[in-house]
């Protein structure tokens, strides 16, 4: 039972990360890029802080290293993707910040050294595909929301493997809280840099950004956490790879987007790149051999 409502958690998160794409879609109509993250982990610092007062006492410097080290790329991830959402539309956005899962094992055949195996390479070649379709202009250059994002997904693919090495060492909580407080610190420090100090917000504005805050950031962080518990790693990102998909449903039904056949050619590829490396993961896990 605890299993299938694990399963049903992360459903929940990642149809409340699709409406995260239009929601700050929304919120950038009267609010800055760095605006928006300094709110949003904001937000979500002070919650998850509250949340695990007491489990963050203590914390040891190790736990500490390591999720600046996660902040810092969850800082890169959310930034390129924002300011990249400013030049492209919410249902690329969505698809290619989901390349993140193709690029995990590429990451760790660098870092760590571990074997890639040859479902995740065809993994990485439909992505090429599905990003060829997706993104590439008539005269075959990309557009740069496009190119942003897929450096967004980079950064979300070394949180996705920093995270994975950690939390084996280190208390969840801990990790959670000081990866948003750091967040938050490079967010305001790049709202000083970019001179974004001056606030501007309307309704829909502080509705959307508290949204990603309160919602999207903070509260789906911390039910995937619990989710996770009951649900192997490789079904859970199988499964919050299906973001793209309510990140584009979301985009048609409330921004009215318009999509091609050639955009959902480009969106069924990547979403199949995704699916198969996950897929690899397991195969190779079992086998014996890590990718």
């Amino acid at each position: 039972m605890k299993k299938y409502l694990a399963i049903a958690g992360l459903i929940a998160v990642t149809i409340v990360w699709g409406g995260g794409f239009v929601a700050s879609d929304i919120a950038l109509d009267s609010l800055r890029p760095f605006q928006i993250m300094t709110i949003r982990f904001l937000l979500a610092s002070v919650i998850m802080g509250a949340a695990g007062a007491r489990e963050l006492k203590g914390m040891e410097p190790g736990e500490i290293r390591a999720g600046i080290l996660m902040g810092c790329a969850l800082f890169v991830g959310f930034a390129f993707q924002i300011v990249g959402l400013q030049y492209t539309t919410p249902s690329k956005n969505a698809f290619l910040t989901a390349l993140n899962v193709v690029m995990v094992p590429f990451i760790a055949f660098v870092i760590l050294k571990k074997r890639i195996g040859i479902k995740s390479i065809a993994g990485a070649v439909m992505a090429i595909v599905g990003v060829g379709l997706l993104s590439l202009e008539k005269n075959l250059t990309l557009g740069l929301g496009d190119a942003l994002t897929l450096i967004c997904a980079a950064g979300f693919a070394f949180q996705i493997f920093f995270t994975s090495e950690f939390v084996k060492k280190y208390r969840a909580v801990a990790l959670n809280f000081i990866q948003m407080l750091t967040a938050v610190v490079l967010s305001a420090v790049s709202l000083v840099l970019f001179g974004e100090t001056r606030f501007q917000v309307t309704s829909k504005g502080w509705l959307s950004v508290l949204y990603l805050g309160v919602i999207s950031t903070a509260l789906c962080y911390l039910l995937q956490t619990a989710s996770q518990k009951y649900v192997d790693e490789t079904k859970a990102a199988i499964i919050l790879s299906m973001e793209s998909v309510f990140g584009t449903m979301f985009s048609i039904l409330i921004l009215h987007e318009q999509v091609t056949v050639r955009m959902i050619c480009g969106c069924v590829i990547i979403l199949a790149a995704v699916i198969v490396s996950n897929l690899a993961e397991a195969g190779e896990n079992e086998g014996g051999i890590k990718a």
